[in-house]
């Protein structure tokens, strides 16, 4: 791991013990532009399923104009250290950014893999788009 990685953990870490202080926020993520800045977020606890950490920190990212992340790690509350995202997550981080780099493993161990190798043979969602249809050609006209 690079020392931008530790910090990147160290980033999640923080917003850990700063605001997962109740059963609605649980789990921290930060994620890293290859230009340096780190967004983070907190998951949304809610019955019907709220966002994950890693999402709402990317949402956090779009709204700031980053569209390319580069790293991202969640941690969990109560010094439970680095998760590793779900399968939903996992999904989605594969299909935004094929790229990116994640932080799994233990907290004495952590190391970097690409979403490739926790996602393999994934359903890639953008190849399976149904291309629009194009405008239908009119037919010549008696006389044209």
């Amino acid at each position: 791991m690079r020392d931008t990685d530790r910090a990147l953990v160290q980033a999640a870490t923080a917003v850990a013990k700063l605001r997962c202080r109740s059963e609605n926020h649980t789990v921290a993520a930060a994620a890293r532009t290859a230009d340096g800045r780190v967004f983070t977020g907190v998951n949304v606890y809610h019955f019907t399923g709220g966002p994950c950490a890693e999402v709402v920190a990317i949402g956090a990212a779009a709204t700031q104009g980053a569209t390319e992340l580069e790293t991202i790690v969640a941690v969990g509350d109560r010094g439970r250290g680095v998760i590793p995202p779900c399968g939903r997550c996992r999904q989605v981080l594969r299909d935004y950014f094929p790229s990116i780099r994640v932080i799994v493993g233990p907290t004495d161990a952590p190391r970097v893999v690409s979403i490739g190798d926790l996602l393999p043979e994934t359903y890639v969602w953008a190849d399976h788009q149904i291309e629009p249809a194009a405008e239908p050609v009119p037919a010549p006209r008696p006389g044209d």
